[in-house]
């Protein structure tokens, strides 16, 4: 399966195969009074539950840093999102909106894409690159920006991302962190997918696979990257990558790996309380799972 399928809308053509990747606070109660103050924190539940994900996104002008010209995109206003519990692999959560869809850069006039923390900083050359194989082909797109991103728009935005950090010989970092933020926006976007029919059935198992593929890239990729790359990466220090490639371990059942990354953080003298704690849940998990499968 071409894992850059799609990128066709954008004038590119990726080959299957062609290219290796890595090569409020709780509210207060209300007064006593029976029925008009009991219905006030109702209300405000309701209202809170259907608040749109536009409340808490804005426009901004964006330089290209390939073809200079200014372009808006949608970002999100950090101040007003909440965070909520993170997934097992530290994929972040918010209420009412995914922030996930909205990291990638991507100019409509020449193609270059990345996300927002790689898209200021290239070399001349990584320009040229960039050139000569995204911007000769490229098909220029709509200048309008929806309202908000869908996850295919997203998913479309971050493969178009990947394919950029690939020409122009991106760290490896960069390319195992577009993947699994490609792969948490499929795992997203299967889970509200219905599956009442065979083919919502059929559509959301090849959604599945997609997520699998990109989530062994990322995790392959970030094995990689740690073997010659310096920390922080990807704005994560040593001890958060091994928890979330310990947790990744564990979803592909490498259980030896997962113990290994569990045990550099929890006999760390430096990492962060909050971290060992997650460690030490996993690490209970894991010694679970490996009694479960030496019983069978």
């Amino acid at each position: 399966m071409n894992l850059l399928s799609g990128l066709e809308q954008f004038g590119i053509t990726a080959e299957a195969g062609g290219k290796d990747i890595f090569a409020d606070e709780e509210r207060k109660r209300v007064e006593k009074e029976e029925n008009e103050v009991k219905k006030a924190p109702v209300v405000k539940e309701y209202v809170e539950k259907v608040q749109p994900e536009t409340d808490f996104l804005l426009t901004r002008h964006i330089r290209c840093t390939v073809c200079e010209k200014v372009f808006d995109v949608k970002t999100v206003k950090n101040a007003r999102v909440k965070r909520l519990q993170p997934d097992f692999d530290l994929r972040p959560r918010f209420q009412f909106i995914d922030t996930l869809k909205y990291d990638v850069y991507s100019c409509p006039y020449c193609g270059y894409a990345a996300m927002s923390r790689y898209f200021e900083h290239l070399t001349k050359g990584q320009i040229a690159l960039i050139k000569e194989a995204v911007c000769a082909n490229y098909a220029p797109t709509t200048l309008d920006q929806p309202e908000t991103y869908s996850y295919e728009l997203a998913i479309s935005r971050y493969k178009l991302a990947l394919y950029n950090a690939m020409i122009k010989h991106g760290k490896t970092s960069e390319k195992a962190y577009t993947c699994l933020k490609i792969s948490w926006l499929y795992r997203s976007m299967a889970d509200e997918m219905p599956e009442t029919t065979d083919e919502e059935k059929a559509k959301k198992a090849e959604i599945r696979e997609l997520q699998e593929q990109f989530y062994r890239e990322a995790y392959d990729g970030f094995q990689k990257a740690m073997a010659k790359e310096d920390f922080p990466m990807c704005g994560m220090d040593s001890h958060t990558m091994d928890y979330m490639l310990a947790a990744i371990a564990c979803h592909f059942k490498e259980f030896s790996y997962a113990s290994k990354s569990v045990s550099n953080i929890i006999t760390s003298s430096n990492a962060d309380r909050r971290i060992k704690d997650r460690a030490l849940e996993l690490k209970e998990y894991i010694i679970t799972e490996i009694k479960k499968n030496a019983g069978k």
